[in-house]
């Protein structure tokens, strides 16, 4: 078949080794003694992207696959580097590559590239990812390859059935075909290639450890594992496990001379709002990745805490503490103002509760909307007095400290007094009692309290905790915090909790506080997201409405 294109490939010596040299950090020459690096075998692997293969979606639909110098040197790295006896150098390799950087049509053209090419008789080619929906995209991509070229559906049969996505190299009597991760006990085989996506989404390391034994056949000789993904967040992972070893084999503290790594990322102390740093990360920006987009996404993290982290870790490859961490501390210290409680008279205030278990923290926060538009936060929290030392030592978190210095309150025993904490509860509404116009409660585990209050006079309104209500109230929390409008006075605790908060995000990009990915309590943040969530829709009503047509329950 004629070429469609050139593939622009170095002439000389010195033209390969560069190309070879632009993997970031990495020097394939160190640790080479027994392997060498055969131009023609690197030629045959980029040629064959940019002669056969085709993109089958987007603006690129159906025009070739031109390959980047980043792409070109994976290529010529993975396929070119022999031994002696012409058997790939490289058995495991790491491409780490930020969102949108094109790596599922390229991974999608390597399982293609070595079901018609690698010259194994009887090829059992794997891509793997963690569900059904992730596996079939990868798949979805080089089914469309071999459709789109008359030269490889001639030879090959596509299959997509829902129980078997595969295409068949009769000829060769080799296979390509999808698993994920649900089917990896029921995986045997003999696998001459694995190609696992996304690894930082694996819920653990099964399936790879299943894939990585049944490579185990001294039947094949150059077999090959190739994992692909973005960054996962900071955690104990196969992902940070495989990235982390990847960075040694990079930096030479490794020594592994089978291990390839391709690591595109921003360094730990980038700087993540610089463009520059956009560039590092991203070697597909302004082909795949559009600038304009990056710019917009940069300046959504600006505005809003909880999707920094989230462009920071997809965008960028930066581990981020937590999978979505709700505010970063210098947004929220930044609100370190009070005002005095004279100051609150005659504002409105809206009051959260956050129940907590019997062995647990209560916590309850006034939200005071300001005569200036600014919103102050009063906070109280109680934990069982008999549990404080020693949720001291065990968690090593300073609740002795805090209530000494009466940041929290003890009550008598080793469970909650709701007793108490329902007269404290009082005493605190009778302070600012003639502004208490809402008193928001989660309607989890607060059932007979809230009763009590609303029988003691509180205008009590129960609020659900789903993305429908904690979104819009969240995002007008961030829109406080990051506007300047919050006064919360630092109070220690409720800064802990705002650390602590992951957020869950749902595909209509609607947010919730995560009590279960949150590392530590956020109760006190719950509190406040109730009491926000109340003075929001107060102030999108005309007039007391509530006056007119009595409390509403969410």
């Amino acid at each position: 078949m004629a070429s469609r294109s050139s593939s622009d490939l170095p002439k000389t010596e010195q033209e390969w080794r560069e190309l070879l040299g632009l993997l970031p950090g990495y020097d394939p020459f160190v640790d080479s003694d027994g392997f060498f690096f055969d131009a023609e075998l690197a030629t045959r692997a980029i040629e064959f992207f940019t002669e056969f293969l085709t993109h089958v979606e987007g603006a690129v639909a159906r025009k070739p696959f031109e390959l980047e110098p980043w792409q070109k040197s994976y290529l010529a790295n993975l396929f070119g580097w022999v031994d002696a006896r012409g058997l790939r150098r490289y058995r495991e390799t790491l491409l780490y590559v930020p969102r949108k950087n094109g790596k599922t049509p390229f991974a999608a053209g390597i399982c293609v590239f070595v079901l018609f090419c690698d010259g194994e008789i009887g090829a059992q080619i794997v891509s793997a990812a963690e569900d059904k929906d992730q596996a079939s995209l990868l798949y979805r991509h080089a089914a469309g390859m071999v459709d789109q070229e008359p030269e490889l559906a001639n030879r090959a049969q596509v299959f997509r059935g829902t129980g078997q996505r595969s295409i068949v190299y009769s000829a060769e009597n080799s296979a390509y075909k999808v698993i994920a991760a649900d089917a990896a006990g029921a995986h045997g085989g003999n696998p001459s290639l694995v190609l696992v996506d996304e690894l930082h989404a694996q819920p653990d390391r099964e399936l790879v450890d299943v894939l990585q034994t049944s490579m185990a056949s001294a039947n094949r000789l150059q077999s090959l594992l190739i994992y692909i993904t973005t960054a996962d967040f900071d955690r104990p992972s196969i992902c940070n496990e495989v990235h982390s070893y990847a960075c040694r084999v990079r930096d030479g503290t490794a020594s592994d001379p089978r291990f390839l790594p391709a690591i595109y990322e921003a360094g730990k102390d980038d700087d993540w709002t610089d463009e520059d740093v956009w560039a590092k990360a991203n070697p597909n920006l302004g082909v795949s990745v559009s600038l304009d987009y990056l710019r917009r996404a940069c300046e959504k993290a600006k505005q809003t805490p909880s999707f920094e982290n989230t462009f920071r870790r997809l965008h960028l490859n930066q581990k981020t503490e937590q999978a979505e961490r709700w505010m970063q501390l210098d947004r929220w210290d930044a609100c370190s103002g009070d005002v005095a409680d004279s100051d609150l008279v005659g504002s409105d205030c809206y009051m959260g509760l956050d129940m907590s278990s019997t062995r647990d923290i209560t916590a309850l926060v006034g939200a005071f909307k300001l005569s200036d538009g600014r919103v102050a936060l009063r906070c109280r929290f109680w934990v069982p007095g008999e549990n404080i030392q020693l949720r001291s030592t065990r968690d090593n978190v300073p609740y002795d400290a805090w209530e000494k210095a009466g940041l929290i309150f003890g009550t008598d025993g080793d469970v909650a007094d709701y007793d108490v904490i329902r007269s404290e509860i009082l005493d605190f509404a009778t302070l600012y009692r003639a502004n208490v116009r809402e008193f928001a409660v989660d309607t989890w585990n607060a059932t007979q309290l809230s009763t009590q209050l609303e029988g003691d006079g509180l205008p009590i309104v129960h609020v659900r905790q789903g993305y429908a209500t904690m979104s819009p109230a969240m995002k007008e929390f961030e829109r406080l915090i990051v506007g300047g409008q919050l006064l919360h006075g630092g109070h220690p605790v409720l800064r802990w909790m705002v650390a602590n908060v992951s957020v869950e995000r749902d595909g209509a990009d609607n947010i919730k506080p995560s009590k279960k990915k949150s590392t530590e309590r956020i109760d006190g943040v719950s509190a406040s997201i109730n009491a926000i969530c109340r003075l929001m829709l107060a102030d999108g009503e005309a007039g007391s409405v509530y006056s007119k047509r009595g409390l509403i329950q969410l």
